[in-house]
């Protein structure tokens, strides 16, 4: 430090050893969520505007953990997911006889446990998607054909035509061209007053066909959904040959959105479904 007088000697030595401690804080102390969010913020990274936003952005973007307590309470909200009574009114006890398919959403094990009316399964799985599963199938997909009133039964003919020959492995032989693919092509085939399966979903272009998805032939059954956007070999597979519960074919058919007489036209990916797809995925912690 030749040439340097004392006093800017010691100057230069605090400076440096000010950023040398300024380094090894940095590197000891955990970022927060919200420094994070600050720095963010600064740096033009957020943009809020209203609720999906900040869904995306505050919650789901950072992977905050959801509280149950957050999840109780939609469960006991009216209107939580879209216009409709609250989960609870229609599921609050594993009991069958006072509640709907014996599923209790009043309470964490009681959501973790799924319905106990035979047969007795879970709604999802802890720490996996859950779009796929019974409960987020139930907030997120229309029945099919669009607009299906809830009170229509899924027990007629032509459902379990369908149901039989996806359990055959859904072959395309003499039964499937005279019997199953004429139903997605006729009016009312699954409900009064509908049109036809085949009116929104009659080639794997879209437009003009919802989803890319072609009901009017084998193949295109087959191929399923979304094969130009994805490509042929990552297309949604509709069809499962042998398992008709877990083709998504049959499930649009039978399977009612909730809340019960929920329009077709509200959010299927309402913030607050999105928080409870997300606690799932975080493993639907109890605490």
């Amino acid at each position: 430090m030749q040439g340097l007088n004392k006093p800017y000697w010691l100057l230069l030595a605090c400076g440096l050893m000010a950023l040398s401690l300024n380094k090894a804080w940095a590197e000891k102390v955990p970022e927060t969520v919200n420094s994070q969010w600050v720095q963010d913020l600064r740096d033009g990274k957020i943009k809020l505007e209203g609720d999906h936003a900040a869904v995306d952005t505050l919650i789901l973007g950072r992977n905050i953990p959801i509280p149950y307590d957050y999840i109780a309470t939609l469960m006991r909200t009216p209107n939580a997911f879209g216009q409709g009574p609250a989960c609870i009114v229609c599921h609050s006890s594993a009991n069958p006889e006072h509640s709907y398919r014996g599923l209790d959403l009043s309470s964490c094990e009681g959501i973790r446990t799924g319905s106990q009316e035979s047969p007795a399964r879970p709604i999802f799985q802890p720490g996996e998607k859950g779009a796929k599963h019974i409960l987020g199938r139930r907030m997120r997909n229309n029945r099919m054909p669009l607009g299906v009133h809830f009170s229509v039964g899924g027990n007629e003919q032509s459902f379990a035509t369908v149901r039989k020959w996806i359990e055959r492995g859904a072959p395309n032989d003499k039964d499937f061209k005279n019997n199953v693919l004429p139903l997605f092509a006729r009016d009312g085939a699954f409900a009064p007053d509908t049109p036809a399966c085949t009116s929104c979903h009659m080639s794997n272009q879209e437009p003009p066909s919802f989803h890319e998805l072609d009901l009017s032939s084998h193949s295109g059954i087959m191929l399923g959904a979304d094969s130009v956007a994805k490509g042929v070999n990552n297309a949604t597979k509709v069809v499962i040959p042998g398992k008709p519960d877990q083709s998504s074919l049959f499930q649009h058919l039978v399977e009612d959105r909730m809340p019960p007489g929920i329009s077709p036209t509200e959010d299927r990916d309402h913030p607050n479904t999105r928080i409870l797809l997300r606690w799932i995925e975080q493993g639907a912690r109890c605490n």
